[in-house]
């Protein structure tokens, strides 16, 4: 793995893993994680759906295709209007940083149709290895919500590690798959599902919205 993708894999980036819980707030809020195997149980489901979904996409955008359409589609793969806006709010923060580390024309192309691209577009866009590019989103897939179980939920952060650690076969797996649908149309592109991590998303919008409202009245 290159340095490009060591960086956007680092938690202290710009769209890292410290920028999106991935569900687990809500999951957490819920009583569904509340230990080390229910965390595992929970990663483990979103890096087959939501994780396998985005290493796709990142993965097709190392082809050089079109990347407004693969941003078009992969909105329409992501039903849930907070996964969309969580999506587009860590690529705006690659982009930020991209602008200065990493300037080109076609990332030129793709902010001027776009300035907030969805998160795996734009990595398969710096990337350009496509296991590479799939393995960095996939792997953020996990380690978001493992950081946010550690500060929701006070477990221990080696036994948290040791949780990752187990699902690296399982990240590689997604990551050679995605790998496949590096020349893929973006129509073709698979759309995994994850209606319950859907659910969590619009749950925790709908509550932090609430909270909004109730301490601006």
């Amino acid at each position: 793995m290159d340095a490009t993708a060591l960086l956007l894999a680092d938690s202290r980036f710009p769209g890292g893993g410290h920028a999106h819980s991935g569900g687990l707030e809500e999951a957490a809020a819920r009583g569904l994680v509340t230990d080390e195997p229910s965390l595992a149980s929970f990663l483990l489901g979103r890096l087959r759906t939501a994780g396998a979904l985005a290493a796709a996409f990142a993965a097709a955008a190392t082809g050089g295709g079109d990347l407004g359409a693969l941003d078009a589609e992969f909105d329409a793969r992501t039903p849930s209007p907070a996964q969309r806006a969580a999506s587009r709010a860590q690529g705006g923060g690659v982009a930020r940083a991209a602008r200065r580390a990493w300037p080109s024309a076609r990332l030129d192309a793709l902010l001027a149709a776009q300035p907030r691209p969805h998160h795996p577009v734009i990595v398969g866009l710096l990337v350009r290895d496509p296991r590479d590019a799939a393995r960095v989103v996939a792997y953020l897939a996990v380690t978001g919500p493992a950081s946010a179980a550690v500060r929701l939920l006070g477990l221990d952060p080696l036994g948290v590690n040791a949780v990752l650690a187990r699902l690296a076969g399982e990240v590689d797996a997604v990551a050679a798959d995605a790998a496949r649908h590096a020349r893929t149309a973006p129509e073709d592109l698979p759309a995994p599902g994850s209606p319950a991590l859907d659910l969590l998303a619009e749950a925790h919008d709908r509550h932090h919205r609430e909270e909004v409202r109730l301490f601006a009245s």
